[in-house]
């Protein structure tokens, strides 16, 4: 207990303004972001397919604006982007809560989807910058669980402010925003950091070298692409899956179990996270993805032939389980494998994986326009598929793992 104490005051206080802003920042995203299909379909008319392509956009331009943000961080600093990136993300939703029209938000999340992927490889490369090695899983799982407390308490204010169809949700999300965007400001002010990363001109990689480099680390490719099936399979459970509740016929108030579902997948995180981390350390990162994958694809799989909202309930701990697998070892996977004036680099590279959020919406509102909600086991055996694709890359990691002792 004691060590265990110490190892906190030892955190750096910008690694801290980090970790509880993550908290309030996914407490206010999970607000008002999981609910946007909802009210995209519900008020204002729009097809699955439609709602699809809106929230996949986010995704999209986040896969490609995530490697450069990491990139340009490398390059220009931390703090430039991060202040940069967070002040947009404040606008961003303000620009929700005025937006009335389909095309409107399809613009206004393609920015947020921007921001985002400007702002989250970056924070996650400082706090591996600012963080001792023997403090990291410590320092990236307090991350994971801070975002998990979060969205313990998100959805559930977002079903209250939104309870009469009102943008409430969307302001309050503004406002936490801009009081994380001071802080960080003061913070970097009173604790400036030299980056790792910041080396001369002639020691600095150019982009065409940096996707050299990592396009001849086979393992980071083969783990690549297999976390985007990954996340495509986990990227249905704030799109495909609140669309089918809201518009299933053989359940009432869809909507309201979804929020307890995202509730309950939170509260579930955090009460297994460490014991599943603990188990997961003994052996290769990789593992824990291949056995989060699987739990993830089963699961979507009895989201099919689930019936009651206790059904849908009981499921998402299994989704969850699978969930802590793929993601709580992901950082520490990618800090491992990067060399030091590279990791935003690899941080951001690593968010091509989001390939699989944007596919997941396109994907799940395709089959609810072609098959409609009551055929569930139509629509849901193909999404467990597809995320079960991600199985033959990562066992090919693991094994290419054993043999070079990669890491």
């Amino acid at each position: 207990m004691k060590n265990s104490l110490l190892s906190l005051r030892h955190i750096h206080p910008l690694a801290w303004t980090i970790i509880i802003g993550t908290l309030f920042g996914r407490m206010a995203t999970s607000m008002s972001i999981p609910f946007l299909s909802i009210y995209l379909t519900q008020s204002l008319g729009a097809t699955p397919t439609q709602t699809g392509i809106t929230v996949a956009v986010s995704s999209l331009v986040g896969v490609f604006a995530s490697f450069y943000g990491g990139y340009i961080s490398d390059r220009i600093g931390r703090k430039k982007v991060m202040i940069l990136s967070i002040t947009g993300w404040s606008i961003v939703f303000f620009a929700f809560a005025a937006s009335n029209q389909i095309w409107m938000f399809f613009i206004v999340n393609t920015l947020n989807g921007l921001c985002r992927s400007l702002f989250e490889p970056t924070s996650r490369a400082l706090l591996s910058e600012v963080t001792p090695q023997e403090q990291k899983l410590l320092v990236f799982n307090m991350r994971y669980t801070a975002v998990n407390v979060g969205v313990v308490f998100g959805p559930l204010l977002g079903l209250w402010l939104s309870r009469d169809g009102s943008s409430s949700a969307f302001i309050m999300a503004g406002c936490i925003y801009v009081l994380y965007t001071i802080i960080l400001s003061f913070q970097f002010g009173k604790h400036p950091v030299h980056s790792k990363s910041s080396v001369t001109n002639e020691q600095r990689i150019t982009l065409k070298e940096a996707l050299r480099i990592i396009s001849q680390d086979r393992v980071f490719l083969y783990i690549l692409i297999g976390t985007t099936f990954c996340v495509l399979g986990y990227g249905h459970l704030n799109s495909t899956l609140p669309q089918y509740l809201a518009l299933v016929p053989h359940l009432q108030n869809g909507t309201t179990w979804f929020a307890y579902m995202l509730t309950l997948n939170a509260i579930t995180v955090l009460v297994v996270q460490y014991p599943l981390v603990k188990w997961a350390s003994r052996f290769a990162p990789v593992v824990s993805l291949i056995v989060g994958n699987v739990f993830v694809a089963t699961s979507l799989l009895l989201y099919g032939l689930a019936s009651t909202g206790v059904a849908f309930m009981l499921i998402t701990v299994i989704f969850t389980i699978g969930e802590v697998l793929l993601f709580t070892m992901m950082d520490m996977l990618i800090d491992r494998i990067a060399k030091p004036e590279w990791k935003g680099t690899y941080f951001g590279t690593i968010g091509f994986n989001n390939l699989g959020s944007v596919c997941a919406p396109i994907l799940g509102g395709f089959l609810l326009d072609a098959r409609g909600a009551a055929h569930s086991v139509q629509i849901f055996v193909p999404l467990a598929l597809t995320c079960a694709l991600g199985l033959p890359f990562l066992i090919a990691a693991y094994r290419r793992m054993n043999k070079s002792s990669h890491i």
